[in-house]
């Protein structure tokens, strides 16, 4: 995100199932509205995805680009999050802040987020504003400027991110630490800030190659919901961007992570109160037909107080402060971690045999009818909340659209969570918490003087 905002985050809101609710549409209603998009393909790729939305007179505008860390190589690291700064400090045409002040002066707002498989570029506005942000939105994608003093001081800004959001945070730094030494081949092992000294020495030249390769209209995915008509969008897309070329063939992520074949560990020592605990396995893709039920096991674990590691660690055991769960949904398979935050005088060895204990138990015996229907209940609220606005909606298309490979799929989605059998859940976690793929982060406060 923005300087005033997170780094980077990962996309891992999934479609989720139907749930009894006089807010939420039936689930036949739903899958029909989707025949209300309108899709097209610009003669220089850029594809565009339009969902009317007449409820209110704005738009939301997301252009997803198709690059994020998993696309830089040793010695240009973080250059993904690094251009998410850059494209707002101007083009040939226009100065440094002329975009945010032209936007925001007739009501609209901003952002963009970076993550491990894309950049997402995200404008809030008055339906009346359409075409000045196509526009704006155009002319960075084909004009940037790269004057120098302003690309010294954003890497001075994307530096003294680093440092607040990962150096100087011990969970930050934790999962980076476990994140490179679970991949040893894929570029998932990449921070998407970077490595520090690869910030300090991109050159001018670093970044012009990547700009001219990655953000090219064939490697953009526009999605527009709100009040608008598709073919009004088509004609105004045209105009601005179809004189754009079509920017060179880019090199597929080839690297397919070798097989762990054995648990991985590492203990890091540094000033903190609390100690952490991480621990990662290899999970699946975004498009893997076992994210439903994978999505669902996240619940099942660890949202909410009756969850299962909440329930054993926290409120019986009293092993831990905190615990939660995660995995990023991207284009490869990547890391399911579980995360927690050792209570006072508990010791990470017993934490971790307590929750090995717990993954042992669901492996062997899967969850209960009682935990499936919660879990379902649960996704489905956040579901229907997020397709409920068109800021929603444009995350949820352009992520079916990008990382599931066709926005067809989020119409479909709820269906597919319904189905999700008790059986689905299991036979997904015997596949993840595989005790051989499995990396274990511990970090320890460091002793002060004194004590």
């Amino acid at each position: 995100m923005r300087p005033a905002l997170l780094a980077s985050v990962l996309l891992a809101s999934a479609a989720l199932p139907p749930i009894a609710s006089a807010a939420a549409p039936a689930p036949m209603s739903f899958a029909a509205t989707g025949a209300a998009i309108q899709t097209r393909t610009l003669a220089n790729g850029l594809q565009v995805i339009v969902w009317p939305d007449h409820n209110i007179p704005s738009v939301a505008l997301f252009n997803w680009v198709h690059v994020g860390s998993r696309n830089e190589g040793t010695g240009t690291t973080g250059l993904a999050h690094f251009f998410e700064h850059m494209m707002f400090n101007g083009t040939s045409h226009r100065a440094q802040g002329e975009f945010d002040k032209l936007l925001e002066a007739s009501g609209g707002s901003n952002n963009a987020f970076t993550s491990q498989d894309v950049t997402v570029y995200q404008d809030w506005f008055p339906r009346s504003t359409l075409e000045l942000v196509l526009v704006l939105e155009s002319d960075r994608l084909a004009n940037l400027a790269f004057a120098p003093q302003v690309v010294e001081k954003e890497r001075e800004v994307v530096y003294s991110e680093r440092r607040l959001r990962v150096d100087d945070s011990n969970p930050s730094f934790l999962s980076e630490q476990v994140q490179a030494t679970a991949f040893v081949a894929h570029p998932y092992r990449i921070p998407t800030i970077g490595w520090p000294s690869d910030i300090k020495a991109w050159t001018l030249a670093d970044l012009q190659n990547f700009y001219h390769t990655w953000y090219a209209p064939n490697n953009c995915t526009l999605v527009l919901v709100g009040d608008v008509e598709p073919e009004q969008v088509f004609a105004l897309v045209e105009k601005y961007y179809g004189a754009i070329p079509r920017g060179p063939a880019t090199l597929p992520v080839r690297t397919v992570e070798p097989e762990q074949t054995g648990e991985r560990r590492l203990t890091i020592e540094r000033s903190g109160q609390n100690p952490l605990l991480q621990v990662a396995w290899h999970a699946i893709s975004a498009d893997d037909p076992r994210a439903p039920a994978l999505n669902l096991l996240q619940t099942i674990l660890t949202e909410g107080d009756a969850a299962r590691l909440h329930r054993v660690l926290v409120e019986e055991r009293k092993l831990a402060v905190e615990v939660g769960s995660g995995w990023s949904e991207g284009f490869d398979p990547n890391l399911y971690s579980v995360y927690a935050t050792l209570a006072e005088g508990a010791s990470t060895a017993d934490l971790e045999q307590a929750l090995n204990a717990e993954i042992a138990r669901l492996v062997d015996t899967g969850v209960t009818a009682a935990e499936l229907a919660r879990a379902k209940r649960q996704v489905a609220a956040s579901f229907w909340r997020g397709v409920s606005t068109i800021d929603g909606k444009a995350r949820l298309l352009g992520e079916y659209a990008v990382l599931h490979g066709d926005y067809r799929k989020l119409f479909t989605a709820p269906d597919a969570y319904e189905r999700v059998t008790a059986a689905d859940v299991l036979a997904v976690a015997r596949v993840v918490f595989n005790p051989q793929h499995r990396t274990v982060g511990v970090l320890v406060p460091r002793a002060t003087a004194g004590h």
